[in-house]
C-alpha cells in the first residue's frame, strides 16, 4: 500500500545516522510521511522529483551544503518551505539561511520545538503559498515572467528563455548590485558535477544584453567584472 497522500510530506536531510533515525521516528509518530536522505545531491534530486510540504535540512552535508541545495531549488522556482538545522551560527551564515530558507534552529535543539516549528511552517504554506521565489520582475522597459520563462525585452521583442537562462537571470536579479562569481554560477546553474567553460556563461550574458540593453555595447544592467564574475544593476 502506498503512503497516505493526506499526510503532510516532509523531506528530512541529515547525514548523522542516529539523529536521522530519531527525527524520522518522531515525525512519523506526529503523522508525517517522511522521506529521509543523507547528502546534498540526494536532497536536490528528491526536491526536483517530488512535492513536499516542508524540508528539514542540515547545513553541513556531504556532496553539497544545505544552503547551496536550497538556493539552487529557489533558482528553479521551487518555494517549498525549508527549516535549516545548523551548528553554524555566525551572522553571515544566519543571514544566508534566512534568505534561502524560512526558519532555522541551532544545534543542539529541543525536539518538541523542531516539531512545532515544522507544523507551523506546513500550516502557513497551506494557508498562503510560500512567496520566497520571485514570480516576475520589471526593469527599464523590460519584463520577465519567471514562471512561464517568457520575457519582453527591447522594442517589445518577446521570447521564451531556456531553464538555464532563466536560472542565471534569477540569480543575478535576486543578487542585484552584488558581483556573483563564476564559480557560484557554475555550481548553482549548471550543477555540482557539470562544469561548462567560462565562455558558456559569457554567451548567456551576451544574450541578455541583446534582449534587454538599449545599447548592448554600453551595458547598463549586465556587467562583466573581469576575472571575478558578473553583476546585475537596475
Amino acid at each position: 500500500m502506498g503512503p497516505d497522500r493526506q499526510k503532510p510530506r516532509v523531506l528530512l536531510v541529515e547525514d548523522e545516522e542516529g539523529l536521522r533515525a530519531a527525527l524520522r521516528l518522531n515525525f512519523e509518530m506526529e503523522g508525517y510521511d517522511v522521506t529521509a536522505v543523507v547528502s546534498g545531491p540526494d536532497a536536490l534530486q528528491r526536491l526536483r522529483g517530488a512535492r513536499f510540504d516542508a524540508v528539514v535540512m542540515d547545513v553541513m552535508l556531504p556532496g553539497m551544503d544545505g544552503f547551496t541545495v536550497v538556493e539552487t531549488i529557489r533558482l528553479e522556482g521551487n518555494a517549498t518551505p525549508v527549516l535549516f538545522l545548523t551548528a553554524r551560527t555566525s551572522v553571515p551564515d544566519r543571514i544566508r539561511g534566512l534568505r534561502a530558507g524560512d526558519d532555522h534552529l541551532g544545534k543542539p535543539f529541543e525536539l518538541e520545538e523542531l516539531i512545532l516549528r515544522v507544523g507551523k511552517m506546513v500550516q502557513r504554506s497551506k494557508e498562503a503559498p510560500a512567496s520566497t521565489v520571485l514570480a516576475d520582475y520589471t526593469f527599464g522597459t523590460n519584463h520577465v515572467d519567471f514562471s512561464s520563462y517568457e520575457i519582453r525585452g527591447q522594442g517589445g521583442q518577446q521570447r521564451t528563455l531556456s531553464q538555464r537562462e532563466m536560472m542565471l537571470l534569477r540569480l543575478l536579479v535576486e543578487r542585484k548590485g552584488d558581483v556573483v562569481s563564476r564559480e557560484e554560477i557554475l555550481q548553482k546553474v549548471w550543477g555540482y558535477n557539470v562544469f561548462p567553460t567560462t565562455r558558456t556563461v559569457d554567451n548567456f550574458i551576451v544574450g541578455f544584453r541583446k534582449y534587454f540593453e538599449p545599447d548592448p555595447r554600453e551595458p547598463r544592467h549586465f556587467h562583466s567584472i573581469r576575472g571575478v564574475g558578473y553583476k546585475f544593476t537596475e
